[in-house]
């Protein structure tokens, strides 16, 4: 960062790009507001409150945190039965529960996310900005739609000029001007809601602290930390991705416990990472340090306090033009590449259809990301279950029979254990070779005995042998006493 502040061009871009994105900002928290069932200012404080919080205690550099409809799914419910000061004490809860996950080291289950699911979690989040900007598109005066067209060819065609300056500014600006001057009767910004002309000031909820309370909020607040976690972490593997750079997962998560904290302390509905923000801000503005998350919060809080009035009459149909493009460059359109569905596994494309489907269908990226995890897992144990086989190896004398256990064994696979013996056709003494086997679970141990028991209850004895270090202690630690055959 300290690179950046010594580099008047580099400076520019952070600058620049906080600036497009506050103005991104303005709609969207204004937006979820209304779908949280709160007051905008309430969405607008929590987008600045949680913006530069994050930028000084987040662990992924130029990733946007902010108010987002996921959340404000989530507290919907409880601020229609209970009203904001619950709103609030849920906000600061869940705050507290992303601080004790990430010391705990949830981050560190992104590991178990497949490619398929992310690619499935790209294209559902680049759908859902795309159909978020439809109701701005439907029933409008047909001036919005050159106005848009004329932003998005701003938008694509600039960057083959200049890239001095981002853009998505020019395409507000232009479009702006041009709706002033010639007094052109469009949606505005100042049209979604009213706009604060204060500070935001500390909130201290009114409700009793009691164990009823910590019933009704529990629930919600759970929620609110588990969807901004993954919604956050997946956001930040994808800026990884994008910006060919690492980040600190386990500090982004606790981050974004804090910067909750902070945003109730205030009044805030909560938050998360911000897909659409963030992608403007690293893919589209070339941002890459805390300035301009900083910044973004900050310029936020300008727009809507000190410069409200002009904010107000920017048209809609800039920042859908914004959006729209943000979508067509968040969707990996390679994945749809009738080339690539033909190399891609079935399984694979299967995967990445479920968390595009359950995604679109709830608005809620974390229910798709959790069913595509579920289904890869399902795919992986079946195909894992059938690398594992059998193999009658030897017979050193005519009263022992060896058997060779290959592959991993774990509850998918040794649940078929049991039936590949012949039980009934085998010599007195049968041998069972787990050198080329690896036991994973109890499930397999539960497998084996029952196998010993079924040999013992024909008079015939069973010697297992090649077990390796880490199969002999689950084997010994658990054999007999798992109750198999009961």
């Amino acid at each position: 960062m300290r690179e950046t502040l010594r580099s008047p061009r580099r400076l520019r871009t952070e600058v620049l790009a906080g600036l497009v994105v506050a103005l991104a900002l303005i709609p969207e928290a204004i937006s979820f507001s209304i779908i949280a069932g709160v007051d905008p200012r309430v969405g607008l404080f929590a987008s600045f409150t949680m913006a530069v919080t994050i930028s000084i205690v987040g662990g992924r550099p130029a990733m946007i945190s902010a108010a987002t409809g996921a959340v404000a799914l989530v507290i919907a419910p409880l601020v229609r039965e209970h009203g904001i000061d619950y709103l609030v004490v849920t906000v600061l809860l869940a705050g507290a529960l992303q601080v004790v996950l990430g010391l705990l080291g949830v981050a560190r289950l992104m590991r178990f996310v497949p490619r398929s699911v992310m690619v499935g979690f790209v294209n559902a989040l680049a759908i859902l900005i795309f159909t978020s900007q439809l109701p701005y598109l439907i029933g409008v005066p047909w001036l919005v739609y050159p106005l848009v067209a004329v932003a998005i060819a701003v938008i694509v065609l600039l960057p083959r000029v200049t890239t001095v300056v981002p853009a998505p500014l020019v395409a507000i600006v232009l479009v702006t001007v041009a709706t002033v001057v010639l007094a052109l009767r469009v949606p505005r910004v100042g049209d979604q809601g009213a706009l604060p002309d204060s500070l935001p000031s500390l909130f201290v909820p009114h409700v009793p602290l009691t164990l009823e309370t910590l019933r009704i909020v529990a629930p919600y607040a759970l929620g609110v930390a588990l969807v901004g976690i993954l919604e956050s972490l997946m956001t930040a593997k994808l800026v990884d991705e994008v910006t060919d750079t690492s980040s600190n997962k386990t500090r982004e998560t606790w981050g974004q416990g804090v910067a909750n904290l902070v945003t109730g302390a205030f009044g805030g509905m909560g938050g998360c990472a911000m897909i659409g923000q963030t992608m403007i801000n690293t893919k589209v503005s070339g941002a890459r340090t805390r300035i301009s998350t900083f910044l973004a919060g900050t310029f936020l809080l300008i727009l809507v306090v000190v410069l409200g009035d002009v904010v107000a009459v920017i048209p809609m149909a800039a920042l859908v033009a914004v959006m729209i493009m943000v979508s067509v460059g968040t969707f990996d359109w390679h994945s749809i590449r009738p080339s690539t569905l033909r190399r891609m596994p079935l399984s694979a494309t299967a995967i990445m259809v479920a968390t595009v489907v359950v995604t679109v269908a709830t608005h809620n990226l974390a229910y798709g990301v959790l069913v595509g995890v579920v289904v890869a897992m399902v795919f992986f144990a079946r195909r894992v279950a059938h690398f594992t086989e059998v193999v009658d190896v030897a017979h050193p004398d005519p009263d022992t029979r060896v058997y060779a256990v290959r592959g991993a064994l774990f509850f998918a696979s040794s649940n078929d254990l049991v039936t590949q013996f012949d039980y009934s056709g085998d010599p007195q003494h049968v041998v069972i070779d787990l050198s080329d086997s690896q036991i994973y679970d109890s499930s397999t141990v539960a497998a084996l005995d029952s196998i010993e028991l079924k040999y013992r209850q024909r008079g015939k004895d069973v010697e297992i042998v090649g077990l390796n270090e880490p199969s002999r202690a689950w084997h010994t630690r658990l054999t007999g006493q798992l109750g198999a055959g009961h």
